[in-house]
């Protein structure tokens, strides 16, 4: 009987080695194999990830992009997003291929950096930017919702997902100029729970930012609410236009 279970458990290994070959588990950042399961990242992506540190230092280049139009107590991007790169990948991954555990994961690794920084510690909730319900329905749940759950998790802040509705399905972005985005973004979000929001510091949260159209749209419907402050968390930053 003792045999047969150290002979049961030597040929664990060659089982493990079987599935890795035929079920490699690949690296969400650079596609490598890699040889540990349940393993989001090489270490080589691990390593090599484009911090912004944005979330140290005030007037950081994603608060200046609220300068004159919303009222932000404090923002940050804790990745550089570039085309090509690891990140990108990373969140083709997170918006297509149903990765919800890469949001999780950068979410956390986001959550690490604001604790650190000690400027987002007055924030009380974590609100996912909207998806219009059509296209959440399509995807199966909102990229951004995944990467507050990490947040949460580090920050022990509740996600609040019923408060704030996307009632307008906006046309594409990304070829509009920054005038153009801002009008696209007029009258798309709503407000469904006053009460939950009133007199909050809610951290909003988004995966990637460009202009910040979407977000200072969101934060302005969220600011008429009496005695909300609104902080801003993306995980990326893009200076594309």
């Amino acid at each position: 009987m003792i045999g047969a279970f150290f002979k049961m458990k030597s040929r664990i290994p060659i089982i493990k080695s079987l599935l890795h070959l035929f079920f490699p588990y690949n690296c969400c950042g650079c596609g490598t194999d890699l040889l540990a399961e349940n393993i989001l990242f090489c270490i080589y992506c691990q390593a090599s990830m484009p911090l912004t540190h944005f979330e140290f230092f005030p007037s950081n280049p994603i608060e200046k992009i609220f300068w004159g139009r919303a009222d932000i107590h404090a923002a940050a991007a804790h990745l550089y997003f570039t085309s090509g790169s690891a990140v990108q990948h990373s969140l083709h991954l997170l918006k297509y291929k149903s990765k919800k555990e890469v949001g999780i994961y950068f979410g956390q690794q986001m959550g690490k950096a604001l604790i650190q920084s000690c400027r987002f510690n007055e924030c009380e909730i974590i609100i996912p930017l909207p998806l219009f319900a059509a296209r959440e329905k399509k995807r199966g749940y909102n990229q951004a919702t995944m990467i507050a759950i990490g947040l949460s998790q580090q920050l022990k802040i509740p996600v609040l997902q019923d408060a704030v509705l996307r009632v307008k399905k906006t046309e594409t972005q990304t070829h509009k100029s920054r005038i153009q985005r801002w009008k696209n973004m007029e009258s798309t979000f709503e407000i469904l729970n006053p009460l939950k929001i009133y007199g909050k510091h809610i951290l909003l949260v988004d995966d990637v930012i460009t202009t910040g159209a979407s977000l200072e749209a969101c934060a302005r419907v969220l600011l008429g609410i009496q005695g909300v402050k609104i902080s801003i968390a993306c995980l990326a930053h893009t200076v594309s236009a």
